[in-house]
């Protein structure tokens, strides 16, 4: 004989069972059924908790040769449209391999795995990657390099997975993050081989409008745009390409900050050296106008080597430099004042001809 109470927990019990079994499945879920039966354009599948019998298409099938269905079989089966009241759950074995690599994807994030992936092509804002037959998409604001270039192109580069989400079809994928991981861990070791003046070959990884980052045997060292030439440049890329292999100096290790400073205008003689005792105060000679600016105007006289010609030392009157001098143009000057000791050299074009 039943009691009141041992009723409550079998009605309970079932309640529970019929509420596991009536979960509806979501697309892209992975769902286990027994094969019923064949009809012509697919097969009948029986899925725990569903109300009616789910469909594969025979167009859903598995793509290998020696993968093969057969009635009564019990197998996983990618949802690809869940079941409503006028229809069944759609099914695909096709993309099972598809939803597997969705699940590796996401236990790499959640884990903080490292992946493969091989870059296939460059578009706005990134590049796109293929990862285990999927195709994902990293943002140039998480590239290595800030932004994408033809060397990167059929390379094969470490990341790590930022979104993995199959039902949007969206991965989304960071270089940067996975470098930082490996910086960490070889920092130490790197810095410990390297000295200040030695010279290194590096990769030109990423460049910005201060300077440009060079890969120092996993590292990345700062190339200041001010390190970069003796001669004044606009911007890195006017000297640098992304990708490019350059032989730079240390000029200076942090190992407390962990960081390199580097340069590449030190490979060679400095200019300001070059040119003690080949010119002096008084003396008139020609040069380049490479800048002008509201205080005055900067004359190239020796490559890599820049001298002022103040305002105040254009005219006996009050003129405006921009309609004194353009960049490009050929002008007299006299040395007025020669310290190349302190990298300064001032110069003046009213005083040529004063005493004439």
């Amino acid at each position: 004989m039943t009691t009141t109470l041992e009723k409550t927990s079998l009605d309970e019990f079932e309640r529970l069972l019929e509420e596991s079994f009536s979960k509806s499945c979501s697309v892209a879920d992975i769902v286990e059924g027994t094969v019923m039966r064949k009809d012509q354009d697919g097969y009948l599948i029986s899925v725990r908790g569903a109300k009616t019998e789910a469909f594969l298409p025979n167009k859903e099938l598995p793509v290998a040769e020696n993968e093969t269905i057969e009635v009564g079989d019990v197998k996983e089966f990618y949802v690809l449209k869940e079941e409503n009241d006028e229809d069944g759950m759609l099914l695909s074995l096709k993309r099972l391999a598809f939803a597997q690599a969705w699940a590796q994807l996401n236990d790499a994030k959640v884990q903080g795995d490292t992946i493969l992936a091989k870059v296939v092509s460059a578009v706005k804002g990134g590049v796109l990657v293929d990862v285990a037959d999927l195709k994902g998409f990293i943002p140039s604001s998480q590239l290595r390099t800030g932004t994408p270039f033809d060397g990167l192109i059929d390379s094969k580069i470490e990341v790590k997975v930022l979104e993995a989400d199959p039902k949007k079809g969206k991965l989304i994928l960071s270089q940067r993050q996975a470098v930082a991981e490996q910086r960490d861990q070889v920092v130490d070791d790197v810095l410990s081989t390297l000295a200040e003046d030695q010279i290194v070959k590096g990769e030109v990884v990423r460049i910005a409008d201060f300077g440009a980052f060079v890969d120092i045997n996993g590292i990345d060292g700062l190339l200041p745009i001010s390190e970069i030439s003796w001669s004044r440049i606009k911007h890195p890329s006017d000297v640098i390409a992304l990708g490019e292999t350059i032989e730079v100096k240390i000029i200076k290790i942090d190992a407390e900050l962990k960081r390199i400073s580097l340069s590449l205008k030190r490979m060679g003689e400095d200019p300001w050296q070059q040119i003690e005792g080949q010119f002096e105060e008084g003396q008139v000679i020609k040069g380049t106008v490479n800048k002008v600016t509201g205080f005055g105007a900067f004359i190239n006289i020796f490559p890599g080597v820049e001298a002022l010609l103040p305002v105040s030392e254009m005219a006996d009157e009050n003129i405006n430099p921009f309609n004194q001098f353009k960049v490009g143009d050929s002008v007299e000057v006299l040395i007025k004042k020669f310290t190349p000791q302190e990298h300064r050299i001032a110069l003046s074009v009213k005083d040529i001809n004063k005493d004439a």
